[in-house]
């Protein structure tokens, strides 16, 4: 499936790409690059965000900072893994160029968790830009427009979601500068997780007052990063 439309003055062609789990991901052509993992978009998000991130964090409440919303997937993972909890989470994403809602709506995640997983997905992409909204009852959302190259980081943070492009395909967004202004914001002992494990990232985290970790990584990679911040 192909959807054309013009985001932010530029014109776009991403396509929905159907990968090993079944779960949907967007291709786009420009950079050659799919917003998850071939193998597995909702394996993928999952083993790194989910397992790895936020299961390993015992903050309650948990502010939690995404950089790349994209869409939506890792926040729509983490409220169905907070459905039933009495935590409390408040999820603030960054994303300089939202996906379109025509795309949206032709995604497939919400049929890997029912009528709950629908709505879920449906309140999280129709809570307004800029404006925190109540999406569950211990979930919290405020997606912002925004460029963390850029823009400052506001708040505090006990978990990191790092879920920009590649270092290859964006390397302004693994730089010590970056990592410096996310290490102002995460809190002592924050966690940070990525899927990347490249040897400059690691070494940009630990330089910016990190403890580096490797974990295995889900189907189709070796390792990601988890990381600690001092």
């Amino acid at each position: 499936m192909k959807q054309d439309f013009y985001q932010n003055g530029l014109y776009h062609l991403n396509r929905i790409v159907k990968t090993g789990d079944g779960s949907h991901t967007l291709y786009v052509p420009e950079m050659d690059e799919h917003y998850h993992s071939i193998h597995g978009a909702i394996q993928e998000s999952e083993h790194v965000f989910i397992k790895n991130g936020f299961d390993f964090s015992g903050s309650d409440p948990l502010h939690i900072f995404e950089a790349g919303f994209g869409t939506g997937l890792n926040a729509l993972l983490t409220a169905i893994r907070n459905l039933n909890s009495k935590r409390k989470v408040i999820y603030t994403a960054i994303e300089k160029y939202p996906v379109d809602n025509t795309i949206l709506k032709s995604l497939n995640y919400h049929s890997f968790f029912g009528a709950k997983g629908l709505e879920i997905f449906r309140l999280i992409h129709a809570s307004e830009w800029g404006k925190m909204s109540k999406i569950w009852n211990n979930f919290e959302l405020i997606k912002v427009k925004g460029d963390i190259i850029k823009d400052p980081i506001k708040g505090r943070y006990g978990l990191i979601y790092y879920d920009a492009f590649g270092p290859d395909k964006q390397p302004q967004m693994w730089t010590t500068e970056v990592f410096s202004k996310i290490a102002e914001a995460t809190l002592k002992d924050g966690i940070f997780v990525t899927y990347s494990s490249k040897g400059d990232v690691k070494r940009r985290l630990r330089a910016c007052g990190f403890r580096v970790n490797l974990l295995p990584g889900p189907p189709g990679k070796r390792h990601i990063i988890r990381a600690v911040k001092s």
